[in-house]
C-alpha cells in the first residue's frame, strides 16, 4: 500500500477519550525537543501534521495519528524539560503508563533520543520502563545529520551501553531535515506488522532510489 490519507484524530489526557482498540498501534517516546513530531511528519510525508509545542514540555496529552484506516501512530508526552516543576512531571508518567498499561492494540513503542549526546538519566528510565512493560526496546537516534559518519557509529555504540541495549535490539539513526532512515524505520514498522499478523505493508516511494527492493 501507498499512503493517501493520514489525519489527527484526537490528543487525550484520559484513557475515556481514547480511540477504540480496533487499529493497531505504534508509538513513539522521547524527550521534548526529540524530534518525535519531525519523525512523524517525515514518515508520513507531511508538514505540520504533528506539532510541536510552542513550550518545550508543555504538552501533556496523548496524540493519536490515523493512518488510512488502516493503523495508528501515538505520539507520547515528552519528558526531561528542566523548567517544569516535579507535580507536571509526575502528570506526564500517569499519562504515559496509563496508555502503556492495557492497551491491547499497541504493537511497539519506539523509543527517541538524540544521536549527539549520552542518553539522560529520563531516557535510561524510559527505556526500562518500555522494556518492563513487554515491548522491545527499539530505539531511533535523531539528528543524525550533525554528525559525520563515524561520530555516529561511535555514539552509537555509546547509546548502547548507556541504555543496556541487548546485542539483538535495534537502534536506527535517521535524520528528519535530511529524510535519511525514513526507509529503514518503515522496513521495521512492516515487519512489526507481519509478525503480529496485520496485513499491512507500505511501499517506498517512486522517487526513492531503494524503491527496486521491495518489488
Amino acid at each position: 500500500m501507498k499512503i493517501k490519507n493520514s489525519e489527527f484524530v484526537i490528543s487525550a489526557v484520559a484513557k475515556s477519550q481514547y480511540p477504540e482498540e480496533v487499529l493497531p498501534e505504534i508509538a513513539f517516546a522521547g524527550r521534548s525537543n526529540v524530534g518525535k513530531s519531525s519523525l512523524i511528519n517525515m514518515l508520513l510525508n507531511r508538514r505540520g501534521l504533528a506539532k510541536t509545542s510552542s513550550t518545550p514540555g508543555k504538552t501533556q496529552t496523548v496524540n493519536f495519528y490515523d493512518i488510512d484506516g488502516l493503523f495508528r501512530f501515538v505520539d507520547l508526552p515528552g519528558y526531561g524539560f528542566a523548567k517544569v516543576s516535579k507535580t507536571q512531571k509526575a502528570t506526564w508518567g500517569k499519562v504515559i503508563e496509563t496508555y502503556l498499561r492495557g492497551r491491547e492494540n499497541l504493537l511497539e513503542v519506539i523509543q527517541l533520543v538524540d544521536i549527539r549526546h549520552k542518553p539522560t538519566q529520563d531516557d535510561k528510565q524510559m527505556y526500562d520502563w518500555i522494556k518492563q512493560f513487554g515491548f522491545s526496546g527499539i530505539v531511533v537516534a535523531t539528528k543524525a545529520d550533525k554528525l559525520s559518519k563515524n561520530q555516529i557509529a561511535a555514539n552509537i555504540k555509546t547509546i548502547r551501553k548507556e541504555l543496556n541495549m541487548d546485542k539483538e535490539s535495534i537502534i536506527i539513526p535517521i535524520s528528519s531535515s535530511e529524510r535519511t532512515g525514513k526507509y529503514d524505520v518503515w522496513d521495521l514498522f512492516n515487519e512489526i506488522f507481519e509478525v503480529n499478523g496485520f496485513e499491512i505493508y507500505v511501499e517506498r516511494q517512486v522517487d526513492d532510489p531503494r524503491n527496486q527492493e521491495t518489488v
